[in-house]
């Protein structure tokens, strides 16, 4: 019997790691464009998955940007079927319109077909291909752009999408072993187009920034970077959970905050507490920035008088006294 290759070894047991003790009941979603890390998860899912006694289903997600892009998505489906996957659906949706820069308005659109579709299998689970270098690519790119812990955390191997645990299984796996696995296995990747077109700075930092890390400081870079996303998540866990009782501990009976608990935390804990307040009173995650958590800090540390903060979604907190509280619409 011929040795099985270590790239389609590595990623069956990453998969296997991966649904490893979800709940019975419905199928695994795999998420699945065609190109080579989504393509080798699912050759590994659809290995591993009956292996478990486990069904597995499979969505590829048309974003309509492309010449050709729903038959290229149809044939991801009909690939899909013959692998095992049942069902297995090609989804349109509709990127134009939608808040935020091209990259940002796809990924809505396609986590919210994803979402939509796991609702309708009864997914326990979503999976997605993303790799270790593309861990690397978002810490940098958060680095770039003055992110703070929650940024170089990068992506977290699990996150709720909906209700359903969204997992990433191959965040420790190299994009070349997921190029090698689809090779040994006789499958052909789809190469998009958006993922070598400069105007997308991800598509610059995979070109030219991580090969000249790579070639400056070594192959190890790439492990590294997404080794310190998984050590600064784990502190980022600690000091949420930290945040929370000061939260708790804050709370004014009559509403809002109260200034001299705030005062009293640790800078990194305040503002953990001011960005989860500030959530809780309706403004966006998505649009609550350093500057706004930074502009509530300076109510409790640097008041002078100074009228209400403006947050996103309309929210808008001013201090009273020895409080701060949201200021009620008019």
């Amino acid at each position: 019997m011929a040795a099985l290759a270590p790239s389609v070894a590595a990623i069956r047991v990453a998969v296997r790691r991966a649904l490893t003790g979800l709940p019975s009941g419905g199928p695994v979603l795999v998420a699945c464009s065609g190109g080579a890390d989504s393509l080798a998860l699912a050759a590994a899912t659809a290995f591993v998955a009956p292996r478990l006694g486990r069904a597995a289903s499979l969505v590829t997600v048309d974003h309509g940007l492309q010449n050709g892009s729903a038959q290229r998505a149809e044939a991801v489906a009909a690939w899909a079927r013959e692998a095992g996957f049942m069902p297995a659906t090609a989804v349109r949706v509709e990127v134009a319109g939608r808040p935020g820069g091209p990259e940002a308005a796809a990924r809505e659109a396609r986590y919210a077909a994803l979402t939509e579709i796991a609702g309708q299998h009864g997914a326990v689970a979503v999976l997605t291909g993303h790799t270790r270098d593309d861990q690397a690519e978002t810490v940098l790119l958060a680095l770039a752009r003055g992110a703070g812990p929650r940024g170089l955390a990068g992506m977290p191997v699990r996150r709720e999408l909906s209700g359903v645990p969204l997992l990433r299984p191959l965040l420790e796996i190299g994009r070349e072993q997921t190029r090698a696995a689809c090779e040994v296995l006789g499958l052909s990747p789809w190469q998009d187009p958006h993922n070598t077109d400069p105007s997308y700075a991800r598509s610059r930092v995979r070109a030219d920034v991580l090969p000249a890390l790579v070639r400056a400081l070594g192959p190890d870079v790439l492990d590294n970077l997404a080794r310190t996303a998984r050590l600064v998540a784990a502190d980022n866990a600690a000091l949420d959970d930290v945040a929370q009782a000061a939260l708790a501990a804050a709370r004014h009976p009559g509403g809002g905050l109260r200034v001299p608990v705030l005062v009293g935390l640790a800078p990194a804990v305040r503002g953990r507490v001011l960005h989860a307040w500030a959530r809780e009173l309706g403004a966006p995650p998505g649009a609550l920035s350093y500057r706004h958590v930074a502009a509530l800090d300076a109510l409790v540390t640097g008041w002078h008088g100074q009228g209400p903060t403006d947050l996103p979604g309309g929210v808008r907190v001013l201090r009273r006294a020895d409080r701060l509280a949201p200021v009620a619409p008019t």
